[in-house]
């Protein structure tokens, strides 16, 4: 047995495979940040943007469907991480909110939205797209339970609640978080057990034209 002292050595990479991970990540950030701007941008807008050559991203991405692809499915993931974790929360209207702060803050939708209906999802999304449902509607589920989540919300109104927020945008990032987080909790607020809400929740499968490929 090692030491009880002594650390395990990480993995490090080589040259070329540390090169080609920072490559990926410039990629990713240059990418959401020209795509957000402008869904309908070249491919080579995000190139010339991250600072890497076209041939470099092209090696990682051979189409501007699969960059797109690619960023809605990270968007996807980080969604359910955000999600699992807040189902850990002993308070089911506690994790719920602090789900929807994170979720916010960490601007999965306004990237999703933008780019609904540009690129085909492929298999590989499925299992995640399924979990977003199911993890959402336990969220909201435990969130009913406590008694503090009005009666007539569905899990299906969380996604208009996100994407109100993101539709939020200022000139400076940290203005537009905090606008964010204000309207957020001004629809929190509206979440709570008084009243009652105008027509009917969104119908399951209700915004999946959104995902039908624009011709």
């Amino acid at each position: 047995m090692p030491n009880k002292n002594e650390t395990a050595a990480q993995p490090r990479l080589s040259g070329r495979k540390a090169q080609a991970a920072r490559n990926n990540g410039l990629i990713l950030d240059a990418a959401r940040a020209v795509f957000l701007d402008d869904p309908t941008a070249p491919i080579a807008a995000v190139a010339e943007r991250a600072g890497v050559g076209i041939s470099a991203l092209y090696r990682r991405y051979p189409s501007k469907e699969v960059l797109l692809r690619t960023l809605c499915h990270e968007g996807l993931q980080r969604y359910n991480a955000e999600a699992d974790a807040a189902l850990e929360d002993s308070d089911g209207w506690r994790g719920f909110v602090g789900f929807l702060e994170r979720v916010v803050d960490a601007d999965v939708h306004s990237l999703t939205v933008r780019l609904a209906g540009t690129f085909t999802p492929d298999e590989a999304m499925l299992p995640d797209v399924a979990h977003s449902g199911e993890v959402t509607e336990e969220l909201v589920r435990r969130a009913h339970a406590t008694g503090r989540l009005r009666a007539d919300v569905s899990a299906l109104d969380i996604g208009l609640i996100l994407e109100a927020c993101a539709a939020i945008t200022m000139p400076g990032q940290a203005r537009t978080a905090e606008l964010r987080r204000r309207v957020l909790a001004l629809l929190i607020d509206g979440l709570r057990t008084e009243g009652e809400l105008p027509g009917p929740p969104p119908a399951p499968g209700e915004f999946a034209w959104r995902w039908e490929r624009k011709a």
